[in-house]
């Protein structure tokens, strides 16, 4: 026996491949320079045949594998030996031995003539062979000469030992000499343990008499229990009789019971469903409250200011009638007072123009006696005044030309006078004119005030009008609102329960498919079949859904190339699975039905469009409806179609009978239903709360424009009262501008 070939890779210095082979079967001398890789070449031997490479870390199995400076890295280096094997050292009647350890980060395996090995497997093999663990000194490592000359003689002596396999014999002999202390002390235990069992023995004698006598007792007691069981057991017996026939009493009964049952579960999910129609119906309600109550609050606030108003009003008013009172008994004083002195002065007026005439007479009197006293006076000083009679001449005629200066002067004061007096009547006169141009033009602005006030007034009742239908379509919008809000709840609580009953990537897939129809504008793209019929009855609704299955939810489309787009946009999205039914490829056969009354063709109780006959044929073309489960069995080979009875039970043209329980509660029918149902009211309610806010929007701009032609009327209102104040003003001012003038003009009159 000699090692053949040796083939290591990945192993320390060795990365690539390395087969070494021609070994000597007696002696091989390794040579070369220093890191050529000879202590690798060595290591790599006991890696596979000794122990020094067992029981490491993934960190020392990381130390072993080649680590070169290129880019890649080695995960893993195995180590083949080929053993010449003539000599059948190693008993596996072969003439050569393959041993190969592999190593990696993760693993450490060993292989036997290519045959995958355990580690103890090859170890067991390799002591076989004389490779023991016991006497490692079959591979002598670089240093271990050195070390033997310089060792002590207790370690040569451990040395020879070892390599003369004494060593394994110290070992066992060790070894015995503890079991033989371990079984002295087991054999003290078992001394013990046999008094111990003989003291129990003579307790147990005792215990037999004792158990003689219970077993002859617990015989008469088993045989008393035999006879009772028998008893009881004839009388369960009979009762199982009887529970035999109320079980196929009831057996009879089941279906008229799942019937029953099945009703009522139709009656729950009705009252559910107005249930949910009612709570719609009474949040319509709250949300009209709320507006009601908002509006009502609105109101009281309004009726309290006004009423606070006619409170301030009334309290004036009480106020203004104790005025009102306390003036009126003061103006009917003063009346009596001014009656009083009228008529006194009624009395004394004659008196007064006597007195005034007879005034005005003394004073002409006494004027003209004062001036013929002063002429008086003159003549009397004159008298010695002048010297002759020229002077006094003289004098004479300088009076006389004085008194006519005198006299120019008040003639010229009397024309300048005059003059004075027709500039006044004048002013008096455009005063006058002015006067009536600003009565005109108040009562011009006055006109347009009450015009601007009653436009105004009319532009306010048409908003107020047009602010409560406002409020009436509010009131509707949020009723709507609610109700759409409702649809689209239980619209989206229908697609989840008709979700559940397909798988989640045929869901995706009909999400997806309407989408990318609606986006991308294909046409032909008609929707699940389920969408495109209605069952005439409900009666067969359970047949409908069986035979339907999971065609219920394939695409119907008009061409292949039609599917072929929407697929390859699913594709790309990477959204769900669906199948699509194009009509052009669909290859219909007619079908003949039986012609009687107790077998009801299928396709007959659905209601669709006729172009799309050909799908229809293709899923329910083939089943009829009977009555039982025997007339279907009957037809199906007579006819060589499928029937099924109203419960759901089918029988397959080839003889398969399937059905059982259907759970009416999991019904795809009343869920397709109910999921078309909401469907249809979702769309009618969005369209009639479109068309609503569409009326709203119209109506609202013409209230903003209302409420503008009403702030720009208030404006020139404003505007009117503003300039109409001016106005008055100067009305005032020219009539007491005029009332002067006039007195003046009186009494410029009076002096002339």
């Amino acid at each position: 026996m000699h090692i053949k070939t040796l083939t290591i890779q990945g192993f320390k210095s060795y990365r690539d491949q390395i087969v070494l082979d021609e070994f000597s079967p007696r002696h091989n001398v390794v040579l070369g320079r220093n890191g050529a890789g000879k202590s690798n070449f060595f290591a790599a031997i006991r890696f596979v045949l000794s122990d020094a490479y067992t029981s490491m870390s993934r960190e020392e199995r990381q130390l072993l594998l080649h680590e070169g400076s290129g880019v890649t890295s080695t995960m893993s280096a195995y180590v083949e030996i080929v053993f010449d094997n003539s000599d059948h050292r190693f008993p596996t009647g072969k003439d050569e031995l393959v041993i190969r350890r592999t190593i990696g980060t993760k693993k450490d395996e060993y292989s036997l003539d290519k045959k995958s090995s355990s580690k103890a497997d090859v170890m067991n093999l390799l002591e076989s062979a004389g490779f023991s663990k016991s006497n490692p000194y079959y591979i002598v490592p670089q240093g271990r000469i050195t070390s033997l000359t310089n060792a002590k003689d207790h370690e040569r002596l451990a040395l020879l030992k070892e390599v003369a396999g004494t060593k394994v014999y110290e070992n066992r002999r060790s070894e015995s000499e503890k079991i033989i202390d371990e079984t002295e002390s087991k054999q003290a235990k078992i001394d013990e343990l046999l008094n111990y069992i003989e003291d129990r023995l003579q307790e147990l004698e005792d215990e037999k008499e004792e158990l003689k006598e219970f077993q002859q007792s617990d015989k008469e007691r088993r045989c008393l229990e035999y006879a009772l069981h028998s008893r009881e057991l004839q009388e369960v017996t009979a009762a199982l009789e009887e529970v035999e026939e109320e079980r196929q009493q009831e057996s009879y009964n089941n279906k008229e019971r799942r019937d029953a049952s099945a009703m009522r579960e139709k009656t729950i999910q009705a009252l559910e469903l107005r249930i949910r129609e009612k709570e719609q119906e009474k949040a319509v309600l709250l949300v009209t409250r709320r507006e009601l109550e908002a509006e009502m609050s609105q109101l009281i606030k309004a009726k309290t200011e006004v009423e606070c108003v006619v409170a301030d009003m009334q309290s004036n008013q009480s106020q203004s009638a104790n005025q009102r009172t306390s003036m009126e008994a003061q103006l009917a004083k003063i009346q009596k007072n001014l009656q009083f002195k009228e008529v006194e002065m009624m009395e004394l007026e004659p008196e007064w123009d006597t007195a005034q005439k007879d005034a005005r007479e003394l004073r002409q009197s006494l004027e003209t006696s004062q001036a013929r006293l002063q002429i008086l006076y003159s003549k009397q000083g004159r008298l010695g005044q002048f010297a002759s009679m020229a002077e006094r001449d003289q004098f004479l005629k300088g009076e006389i030309k004085a008194l006519k200066d005198y006299q120019k002067k008040q003639s010229q004061a009397l024309e300048e006078l005059k003059g004075t007096a027709q500039e006044t009547k004048e002013h008096i006169d455009e005063l006058g004119s002015r006067e009536s141009d600003l009565q005109e033009s108040l009562s011009s602005r006055q006109q347009q005030l009450k015009d601007l006030e009653d436009a105004l007034g009319e532009k306010k009742d048409l908003r107020s009008a047009k602010t409560e239908r406002r409020k009436e379509l509010w009131r509707e919008d949020a009723k709507l609102e609610t109700t759409v809000g409702h649809a689209r709840d239980e619209l989206r609580t229908a697609e989840r329960t008709l979700a559940t009953m397909m798988d989640k990537d045929t869901a995706n897939g009909l999400l997806a498919v309407d989408r990318i129809a609606e986006r991308l504008k294909i046409p032909g793209v008609y929707g699940p079949l389920y969408r495109l019929f209605t069952v005439r009855s409900r009666i067969f609704n359970t047949p409908v859904e069986v035979t339907g299955g999971t065609s219920l939810f394939h695409v119907v489309v008009d061409t292949d190339e039609t599917a072929t787009r929407v697929l390859k946009a699913m594709l790309e999205e990477r959204v769900g699975r669906v199948t699509f039914v194009p009509l052009n490829r669909l290859r219909v056969k007619e079908v003949q039905y039986p012609d009687v009354e107790e077998v009801e063709p299928l396709i007959k109780q659905l209601e669709y469009d006729p172009k799309f006959e050909k799908a229809f044929q293709q899923v329910f073309g083939k089943t009829c409806v009977c009555k039982d489960l025997a007339l279907a069995s009957k037809y199906a080979r007579s006819h060589d179609l499928n029937t099924i009875t109203i419960e759901g039970d089918k029988v397959d043209r080839k003889g398969a009978i399937s059905g059982g329980y259907h759970d009416v509660r999991r019904s795809r029918m009343d869920a397709i239903g109910t999921y078309r149902h909401w469907k249809t009211r979702f769309v009618e309610e969005s369209e009639k709360s479109t068309k609503l806010k569409a009326e709203i929007t119209p109506l609202e701009q013409e209230i903003t424009h209302l409420s503008g032609e009403i702030q720009i009327d208030s404006s020139k209102r404003m505007r009117l009262l503003d300039s109409r104040e001016p106005l008055l003003k100067e009305l005032a001012t020219v009539q007491r501008q005029k009332d002067q003038l006039e007195d003046k003009l009186a009494k410029q009159r009076t002096e002339m």
